[in-house]
């Protein structure tokens, strides 16, 4: 391997540490702080190996979905986490991940950086069922941390039970035999006055 491709590969490594420092709206479980975005990455990719033998298409590339959710976020390093439920910041989010994405993916080496971006860009079109199954997580994980912090930022942001029953589809198509556990918890939830109803 070459000097050229051994320094590209670290700048990108050092560029991918930034991901520590997007904070984002979701709190640990503990509730002591607010997650960062690579401690999501992890366990995100985390809770797809574990329910990963849950998932109704059979002979998906688990490898695969652990590589989407390890770099699906890295456009945050640019762009910032958006808040799920802000209408406002979702206006400019496709635009903004976009030019993050080829910004950060072209620090690699060019036949690492076509692949790592071809992974986010199936992630964002969730076409493939690797794609739709590596969503239903992304959206599983989020939803079990405001439970378990008695939903302070749903109840800081007054969110309502039907936009995340909404939020949550992703599960409901990919992930069907946790879909009732999901409505009883989001059901319990609100009965806490975690959510709006």
């Amino acid at each position: 391997m070459d000097r050229n491709t051994i320094a590209r590969r670290i700048r990108f490594v050092l560029e991918a540490d930034k991901l520590k420092g997007v904070i984002r709206s979701t709190l640990l479980t503990d509730r002591s702080r607010f997650e960062n975005t690579a401690e999501h990455s992890w366990h995100v990719a985390l809770t797809a190996l574990v329910f990963f033998d849950s998932a109704p298409t059979k002979g998906m590339d688990l490898e695969r979905i652990i590589k989407m959710l390890l770099v699906h976020d890295l456009v945050e390093i640019d762009a910032g986490d958006t808040f799920c439920y802000s209408s406002t910041q979702r206006q400019t989010q496709s635009e903004r991940e976009q030019q993050a994405a080829d910004r950060i993916f072209s620090l690699l080496p060019e036949d690492q950086a076509g692949t790592l971006h071809q992974l986010w860009l199936e992630f964002e079109a969730r076409q493939t069922p690797e794609a739709s199954f590596a969503h239903a997580i992304d959206r599983l994980q989020p939803l079990l941390q405001a439970i378990h912090t008695q939903g302070r930022t749903w109840r800081q942001h007054r969110i309502r039970k039907d936009q995340v029953i909404q939020r949550m589809q992703p599960v409901r198509e990919a992930l069907p035999a946790l879909w009732g556990l999901v409505l009883e918890m989001i059901e319990d939830a609100a009965d806490r006055g975690y959510l709006v109803k």
